[in-house]
């Protein structure tokens, strides 16, 4: 492990079955076993990908555990012979505001896809994510909204410790199915009140697990409050484990976040955003179905960041994504997670170099630019 002299920022290592993960590091979202529109050979060889996401709730509905299980895994299932990232479910649960019903015990909730009902316990979401064969697994917990009443976050945050030693119990007596280690990850909680994310970082600490996460940040509040809860979280967080902010974000905030001690992120905006048009460049942001690019045929980034971005101009792409062609949105797909992964690979460069907290400040300005 390796820290900035000016900053908290780390650059570290990952040690997980499929590979070693060099942080600081994001990790492309596949939901359902695929990164939307991009082949597991491009995350590869074009976006450099060291690890990507899978979600448990998703993956359980569909194609469902018998077909996963009877593949050997995720893995074996999508052709990702690297890491694999396993969300417990509970973020996805959570957005069902008006289809589940949460009490100790569990979660009792109903499919998006055709309404039936089913039940996540902790200990189900662990035997799912056995059966999906993540390298890392995550707990089951509560995610609070934004606003959230005190009172609520107190209830939340007691169920949210219960689930988790219910979870590791669950965990510590199963065998792993694939004949692989798997690991887990606690996730601390607690909303914007800083004595609630206090205790839970405190209570995630003790359990001494593998790495350890951060959730119920990014769903609405302010940057500033979710830059002090990271970085109080991260005062407390054992400093020898790997720290994973959950669902963030933009290019500004995964800077603003390594610089507190976070290594890893994940974050659905580089596909998301690439479906609309919305590029992220070293530059700047680009809205490419302005009209401004219409007749632009420059590369749409020349920077070496993306080996497509230099071959297609703004123009071309400008069209595709007009035209609603599919490889508009492929594209800039595979450009936006190319630079997400540049950019946390730049970040750990000048970590090692002593030069992060210059480059950060620099970059920040740039990338808050639109085009």
């Amino acid at each position: 492990m390796h820290t900035d002299s000016c900053s908290q920022a780390r650059a570290g290592e990952i040690e997980t079955a499929h590979g070693n993960i060099a942080t600081p590091i994001f990790m492309p979202v596949g939901t359902a076993g695929t990164v939307k529109g991009v082949p597991q050979r491009d995350l590869k060889e074009q976006v450099k990908a060291q690890i990507i996401l899978g979600n448990t709730y998703h993956l359980y509905l569909r194609p469902g555990l018998e077909v996963i299980g009877k593949a050997g895994g995720l893995h074996r299932f999508n052709n990702w012979n690297r890491p694999i990232l396993t969300d417990s479910g509970g973020y996805q649960v959570y957005s069902l505001a008006q289809m589940r019903k949460i009490n100790s015990e569990g979660v009792h909730f109903q499919s998006h896809i055709d309404g039936s009902r089913h039940f996540f316990s902790p200990e189900r979401t662990i035997d799912i994510q056995r059966t999906i064969g993540a390298d890392i697994i995550m707990a089951f917990d509560e995610c609070t909204p934004y606003p959230c009443e005190k009172e609520y976050a107190i209830k939340s945050l007691h169920i949210t410790h219960q689930w988790l030693d219910r979870c590791l119990h669950q965990f510590d007596k199963g065998p792993d199915l694939y004949g692989f280690e798997q690991n887990f990850f606690p996730i601390v909680q607690g909303s914007v009140y800083p004595d609630l994310r206090k205790k839970s970082a405190e209570f995630i600490a003790s359990k001494n697990r593998e790495g350890n996460a951060i959730g119920g940040l990014s769903v609405g509040e302010p940057s500033e409050d979710m830059y002090a809860i990271t970085d109080l979280v991260c005062r407390i967080l054992p400093a020898d484990k790997p720290r994973y902010l959950m669902g963030v974000g933009t290019p500004v905030n995964i800077l603003e976040c390594i610089a507190l001690g976070i290594d890893m992120f994940d974050c659905v905006m580089p596909t998301r955003n690439a479906r609309n048009g919305w590029l992220f460049t070293a530059e700047g942001i680009i809205n490419i179905r302005n009209q401004k690019w219409m007749d632009d045929f420059s590369p749409i980034d020349d920077s070496g960041v993306c080996e497509s971005s230099m071959i297609y101009s703004k123009a071309y792409l400008r069209h595709l994504m007009i035209s609603k062609e599919i490889l508009g949105a492929y594209i800039a797909s595979v450009h936006n997670l190319s630079f997400y992964l540049w950019l946390v690979k730049q970040a750990r460069e000048k970590i090692l170099t002593g030069e992060f907290s210059l480059w950060k400040s620099h970059m920040i300005r740039k990338l808050s630019h639109r085009l």
